[in-house]
């Protein structure tokens, strides 16, 4: 199943140290890149975080955040009273010379070194953080998948679409050959002076011969076959794809400059159409 590259997934993993929250989205990107966001307690693990990313996706514009909530209920917290004092007795000997000073109890407990939680253990909260990213790599693989299998339909329908014109433009072109021939015989009825039939009939055959798209239409058939075997592909196809839509709309442009038929004309018209509904979607597949 194809894959989108937008998405966007996320989860939360409750630890010694906090609640630790993990949230990844994409968008379209040629390449992989991969923007992080991290508490301090995990920068060191950034380029883990990466490969482990980079061994899931392979194109995509993603943001990866990362962060560490404090528990709501601290039974451990310790407080250092003689900091506290010294703080508290700055504050109140400060009002005389800013008299608008105001320092509440809950403003000390926020500066440096006036509280302190349980140590960190940096190791475990990395196995933590790797784990969880593990889940919510899970998730946004799964919601590209989804996502994916819209655009999977999307592009099948217009790939039906395409077969369906050039069903359609096979069938015309034995009536537009008699038509061009009927044309050229009055044409030649027209003229003063006889016309060798063998050498109009030469000529008729080389003129023809330039209008024929029997070549256009089989190598469309086969590109239609490839596009639809390649759209049941589990690995990466964006690329793939993009290469497939240039053969489809060199054909239909070939198939539009052969013309001499205002049906085949509209033929390549809703050909390029489509072509270019089916690039919009695979601008968006990994």
């Amino acid at each position: 199943m194809i894959r989108s590259m937008t998405a966007y997934a996320g989860g939360e993993r409750v630890t010694p140290w906090g609640t630790l929250g993990c949230e990844l989205r994409s968008v379209n990107h040629r390449f992989l890149e991969v923007g992080t966001r991290l508490p301090e307690e995990l920068r060191a693990l950034e380029p883990q975080l990466r490969e482990r990313i980079a061994a899931r996706l392979s194109r995509g514009k993603l943001d990866l955040v990362m962060r560490l909530r404090a528990p709501e209920a601290a039974a451990n917290l310790q407080v250092d009273e003689a900091l506290l004092g010294q703080l508290g007795r700055l504050a109140h000997r400060l009002t005389s010379d800013f008299p608008n000073l105001q320092v509440s109890f809950t403003d000390l407990l926020q500066l440096p070194g006036v509280t302190r939680g349980e140590a960190t253990d940096a190791a475990a909260l990395q196995v933590e953080a790797l784990a969880l990213l593990d889940q919510v790599l899970d998730g946004f693989v799964e919601a590209r998948e989804r996502e994916g299998g819209k655009l999977s339909a999307a592009i099948s329908e217009r790939v039906d679409g395409i077969e369906r014109i050039a069903t359609e433009v096979r069938t015309l072109i034995p009536a537009i050959r008699d038509g061009q021939r009927a044309k050229l015989a009055a044409r030649l009825a027209d003229l003063p002076h006889p016309v060798d039939p063998g050498r109009a009939e030469q000529e008729l055959v080389l003129w023809l011969q330039k209008l024929d798209v029997d070549e256009e239409l089989d190598r469309l058939g086969s590109h239609i076959v490839e596009i639809r075997r390649v759209l049941k592909q589990r690995e990466p196809v964006g690329r793939r794809l993009d290469f497939l839509l240039q053969e489809f709309n060199r054909e239909a442009h070939t198939l539009g400059s052969k013309s001499v038929d205002s049906r085949t004309s509209n033929a390549a018209v809703e050909l390029k159409v489509l072509i270019d509904q089916i690039r919009e979607q695979v601008q968006n597949i990994e």
